[in-house]
């Protein structure tokens, strides 16, 4: 889905907290820190706690070997911080699970744990990877699938603009599949479309 030479195809400021930009997930140079993420306690919803630094290599150059499916690190002030993931829900993920329509695009992030709390800082990173997404004009609509028990993601994607629709079941969850559309993105911004 996006071209692998690429090394930060987004950058945005954010007013509070600066600068957020993204850049192409390398799945073996990458792997010793996504291991560190994917298998904290905090990262208990994606499903890796007790994955090996080969299971995340293996899973990412999977993933990057598909045409339906892309990765990023996002970086905070030039430190990566963030994972994004960005894939086409009508052949990767969602596939027969909805009915989908052209121009819509799945999500999904992780923020790095830290011990440093910073207030807005998992609510600036939605925003940039929503802004990000939204920079293609082909995205009409971006499609999350969450699992139920993720309250607080339900919650940050209700304050980028993401209505539920229905909880679905997949074959490692039951996830609540919601939409945003870039109007509902912008309002939920604040910013007329």
């Amino acid at each position: 889905m996006t071209d692998p030479t690429t090394k930060t195809p987004f950058s945005t400021i954010d007013p509070d907290l600066g600068e957020f930009s993204l850049r192409a997930l390398a799945p073996v140079a990458d792997a010793p820190l996504l291991h560190r993420w994917v298998t904290h306690p905090k990262a208990e919803f994606w499903m890796m706690l007790d994955a090996q630094l080969q299971d995340v290599v293996r899973e990412y150059t999977d993933l990057a070997a598909s045409p339906y499916h892309d990765a990023f690190i996002g970086l905070h002030r030039g430190e990566p911080v963030f994972l994004a993931e960005r894939y086409d829900p009508a052949n990767f993920e969602l596939k027969g699970l909805y009915e989908a329509v052209p121009g819509d695009v799945g999500m999904h992030f992780l923020t790095a744990p830290s011990d440093t709390r910073i207030p807005g800082f998992t609510r600036a990173v939605i925003r940039t990877v929503m802004e990000f997404l939204f920079a293609d004009p082909a995205t009409r609509r971006v499609v999350v699938e969450p699992d139920v028990r993720n309250t607080a993601v339900h919650a940050l994607n209700a304050a980028v603009g993401f209505v539920p629709e229905r909880e679905i079941e997949k074959p490692e969850k039951r996830a609540l599949l919601s939409f945003c559309t870039r109007d509902q993105f912008a309002a939920a911004r604040g910013v007329r479309a």
